[in-house]
């Protein structure tokens, strides 16, 4: 049975900019780091990579964790930012608080948005679309009471447990 979702990965080619992006700028805790140069052949396995080498960190995101991933060998490619309905996962939504707030701090930092928050009445939802340092689109979305939506604090593991 399925309890929920428990992580995102994210491969990259430069660690560094990521974690400025996602634990500097978005504030989200990590968790745990690795720097791992010699992998065994379970981990070569699973992810279908033989003599893999990687350093990665786990950051805490709410209810559930992104692991960012940045492998030395073999050494992944850098893709161009894709449009919203190219077919893949397309984005990352982070439920947020004081969505004006945190779009006037992070565009003043530098972030690359869209366009201007937009309030979608229908929904009961604002919400704005952003890219991280590699491309990947980033939804900061705040839920208004009386909304469509789940509030996070509704979220409850598959089968109520």
């Amino acid at each position: 049975m399925i309890n929920g979702v428990h992580h995102v990965s994210i491969a990259t080619t430069d660690l560094e900019p990521m974690l400025g992006f996602y634990r500097d700028l978005l504030g989200l805790e990590v968790r745990e780091a690795w720097h791992v140069e010699e992998t065994d052949e379970t981990f070569q396995t699973i992810v279908g990579l033989k003599d893999a080498a990687f350093h990665a960190a786990w950051l805490r995101a709410g209810n559930m964790e992104i692991e960012i991933f940045h492998y030395l060998h073999p050494r992944g490619r850098a893709l161009a930012p894709s449009p919203a309905n190219d077919a893949g996962i397309r984005h990352i939504c982070f439920d947020i608080s004081d969505l004006g707030g945190e779009y006037a701090r992070l565009k003043a930092a530098g972030v690359e948005f869209f366009s201007e928050p937009q309030h979608v009445p229908a929904a009961g939802v604002t919400t704005v679309y952003a890219r991280d340092p590699d491309g990947n689109i980033v939804e900061l979305q705040e839920v208004h009471a009386g909304s469509s939506i789940p509030m996070i604090a509704s979220f409850a593991p598959l089968g109520g447990g």
